[in-house]
């Protein structure tokens, strides 16, 4: 089977392109060779006794019906969405480029584009960008826009520069804000500051650009996200000079967020106050909800109560995010009661909440030692359609090993996955170290086999304590078991475990089996 890097690649139709070793400096170590469908070897059809005219007849029809099928661009963008495998959605663009009278768009090429980037096939995104130079089609920068974040997605900054430069060429008209702002955002978020300043520097010299609300916005967010909240003012002051530029509430809200979380409350609630006076900008949900998390976060709940008091009074309706956050923060300093009366708020305004917010509630229960509420908050998501997670029974199953229910958290921990809910390494060890120390060395010895029986590993100390107490209490068999499962796995008992393991094995003189397990591992293993 001959690889793409063999496989032709034809131009003088700018109509067909197929997977090749195109000519280019740029070869990501992320594309793989492609082996083309079309040059599988294919086997003889067997010889047929000849048709009859009817049979022929018939399948001339057949033929004929089938070759006058023609691919529109709406059917070939449908089936090149509907196709999982890039190689297949390449043969239906190729296929359809060859039909007379066709000429792929701009639709058609973004949509291919769209497939072969997602799927890291960036050799044959440089070749279908290469075939587009001779199209007489127009163009959109939308297309480059959209590689931009796929490449910036895969931590290919440079392309995305490239790709944006790109569109002068393909688009043939200057790129539009949007676009700058586009790609200054994706190395910003990137943290590729060194890039982003030269790209401004270039779009500055060779777009006379002058930088809008939304460009100088990024700006705020990186300084703010860096903690260098007096050069996001710097920024601001430069924004206030242009009536182009001027702050709007992104800007405000971006701002505020890095003074909550600095710990400066009060220069926020000051900011907010100045939004609201100088420029006279309407605040809305978000902007409430930086504050009130800023303050739940900072310890002051009855101030984000307030906070979302003000919001009520000035006519912007909390949402489930407003009132998840402000319930949390109650949880934070254990006023369980107040929480469910947020919550009750929640419920009497037809508001859900959902699975993180109901999670939380449960922890600070179980936490409190209240598991019945917890439970019954576990049922209770259950009935409303709010599916339960691996973290949220993760804090059950905490919950009910505090409690010593023992066999309710077992169940639990063994029927999770046919719901479709696989708990987490963390799960399995939490419940392991619960019955370890509360001596259910019984449970303990199972829930081993359960949780190496689906790959997960205890911990080291976990295992030696395990292997002591089965010791201690006479379980000499299961001890000899355990350790040999662990040892499959790359467990390496500590030396007072092995002290203990052979004063057991010698006060079982009667268990042969065992000894003969016993002599196998000394054989096999350094003793320290």
């Amino acid at each position: 089977m001959a690889r793409l890097s063999h496989v032709c690649m034809r131009f003088p139709s700018p109509k067909l392109v197929c997977f090749s070793s195109i000519s280019s400096s740029r070869r990501s170590s992320s594309s793989l060779p492609w082996i083309s469908p079309l040059h599988y070897p294919k086997e003889k059809p067997p010889k047929r006794d000849p048709p009859s005219p009817l049979t022929e007849a018939s399948a001339t029809s057949h033929e004929s019906q089938k070759k006058s099928r023609f691919i529109s661009h709406e059917r070939a963008i449908d089936l090149i969405k509907r196709e999982s495998d890039p190689q297949r959605a390449l043969d239906i663009f190729n296929k359809a480029s060859e039909q007379k009278g066709f000429n792929h768009n701009n639709a058609t090429y973004a949509t291919i584009l769209h497939k072969l980037a997602k799927s890291r096939k960036f050799n044959a995104v440089d070749g279908i960008l290469h075939q587009m130079k001779y199209e007489p089609c127009k163009f959109h920068e939308g297309i480059f826009v959209n590689l931009m974040k796929h490449f910036s997605k895969f931590s290919i900054h440079e392309r995305v520069v490239e790709l944006f430069d790109a569109i002068r060429l393909y688009v043939r008209e200057r790129p539009s804000l949007n676009a700058v702002s586009t790609c200054l955002n994706l190395l910003v978020e990137s943290n590729q500051m060194d890039l982003a300043r030269k790209f401004l520097v270039n779009s500055k010299r060779s777009l006379n650009l002058k930088p809008n609300t939304c460009i100088f916005n990024i700006l705020v967010k990186h300084h703010c996200k860096q903690g260098d909240l007096e050069s996001a003012f710097e920024v601001v002051k430069e924004m206030r000079k242009s009536k182009v530029s001027y702050p709007n509430l992104i800007t405000y809200t971006t701002l505020m967020d890095g003074l909550c979380r600095s710990g400066r409350l009060r220069e926020a609630i000051d900011l907010f106050e100045e939004m609201l006076s100088k420029d006279q900008i309407v605040p809305d949900a978000l902007t409430y909800n930086i504050l009130i998390n800023g303050f739940c976060q900072g310890g002051k709940v009855d101030h984000a109560k307030k906070i979302m008091e003000f919001m009520k009074k000035n006519g912007c309706d909390p949402n489930v995010f407003n009132y998840s956050t402000l319930m949390n923060g109650f949880c934070r300093e254990g006023r369980i009661q107040e929480a469910m009366e947020v919550l009750n708020e929640m419920k009497s305004l037809g508001m859900k909440l959902d699975t993180v917010g109901y999670t939380t509630l449960i922890n600070f229960f179980c936490r409190d030692g209240k598991l019945e509420e917890a439970l019954q908050l576990l049922k209770e998501m259950k009935e409303l359609g709010c599916k339960a997670d691996s973290v949220t029974f993760k804090v059950v199953i905490e919950g009910l090993c505090k409690q010593k229910k023992f066999e309710e958290a077992l169940q639990m921990l063994e029927c999770l996955p046919y719901e479709g809910i696989y708990p987490d390494k963390a799960t399995y060890r939490i419940m392991l170290n619960s019955l370890c120390y509360s001596d259910e060395t019984e449970k303990a010895f199972w829930l081993l086999s359960l949780m190496l029986g689906r790959g997960f590993v205890p911990h080291h100390a976990t295992s030696n304590e395990l292997l002591v107490r089965l010791c201690e209490t006479g379980r000499a068999a299961d001890a000899v078991t355990a350790l040999f499962e662990l040892l499959e796995v790359g467990f390496k008992p500590e030396p007072n475990t092995w002290v203990v393991f052979m004063e057991t094995i010698c006060r079982e003189r009667k268990l042969l089996p065992t000894f003969i397990l016993l002599d196998q591992l000394i054989e096999g293993m350094e003793i320290p």
